[in-house]
């Protein structure tokens, strides 16, 4: 029982400090709950409002290619330069030391691989997300791919009712449907289903006119690497969606592909909360890969 003989009156009480009452920094999570604003927060640097993930979860699709035939070996070195990591469950178990601090964002659904007809995805257990400390779930959605739109699409809103739950915000990533066309129209498309059914975070891929996506998208939009580009290109994609309102860049094979993968994340993380300007980063890369730079 508390010490009844010193009760002190309380006698500061900021009366002329008005309450706090602004908006979270990030775009459409203001009216979430603390646990996915805290959860968000630790994805998206709070300076910049951005994020650099590193993705390495194409392994459930395509097997041990280049780059992620040791995951401990090109992975785990780099984890601490990324914001975030994106990951299967199996990978971050076996291959992440488990004293990481960096959130994780777990790669949440499953399913066909690139031998057959893809996009036919299941949902992990919820137990998973919890019992790895996952500050985010990853599902995919096949907008355009009659075979499996719908059930892509039920996967991410049954995710999002398990995120709202348990307070961990979902990102919902694009892929490209047989029909339809890379373009400013289908990727609005695509991320506005993402975001009409919950998805704190969209994942979707830069294309001309990518201001009308992130401008249609009421979360925060971060854009694939996709295949692998020559540096400089790499941090052009990433420096034109910064220039358009994207929120960061989820990149994998752009980074662990990469002659100098240290030096390219770095040189990202540069464009993404630095500004620099894609010859800027490019020099920043060419030092750091020359062992000109900081380790």
């Amino acid at each position: 029982m508390a010490d009844l003989d010193d009760i002190r009156d309380g006698d500061n009480f900021g009366l002329n400090t008005p309450a706090d009452t602004d908006s979270f920094y990030l775009k459409g999570i203001n009216s979430t709950d603390w646990g996915i604003k805290n959860r968000m927060s630790r994805i998206f640097n709070r300076k910049s409002g951005r994020t650099v993930m590193l993705a390495f979860d194409h392994g459930f699709l395509m097997g041990p290619t280049s780059g992620l035939e040791r995951i401990d070996l090109s992975i785990a070195p780099l984890a601490e330069h990324a914001d975030c990591l994106m990951g299967t469950r199996g990978m971050i178990r076996s291959c992440i030391p488990a004293d990481n601090t960096k959130p994780v964002c777990l790669r949440t659904d499953t399913g066909t691989t690139i031998l057959t007809e893809m996009n036919h995805n299941v949902l992990l257990d919820e137990a998973e997300a919890i019992s790895m400390n996952a500050s985010a779930m990853a599902a995919m959605i096949a907008v355009g791919d009659a075979a499996t739109e719908a059930s892509t699409i039920a996967n991410i809103s049954r995710l999002v009712d398990i995120g709202n739950k348990y307070s961990i915000p979902v990102m919902g990533v694009t892929a490209v449907g047989k029909d339809m066309a890379r373009d400013a129209r289908y990727f609005s498309l695509a991320s506005r289903v993402c975001a009409e059914n919950g998805a704190s975070i969209v994942k979707t891929y830069y294309t001309e006119g990518f201001e009308n996506v992130v401008a249609c998208t009421p979360v925060p939009v971060v854009i694939a690497g996709g295949k692998k580009l020559p540096e400089l290109e790499a941090l052009e994609l990433a420096y034109n969606a910064i220039q358009c309102g994207a929120a960061g860049v989820d990149m994998g094979r752009n980074v662990f592909q990469s002659a100098a993968p240290l030096a390219m994340i770095k040189a990202v993380a540069g464009v993404v909360h630095d500004g620099l300007k894609p010859a800027e980063a490019l020099d920043l890369f060419e030092t750091i890969k020359n062992g000109n730079g900081c380790s």
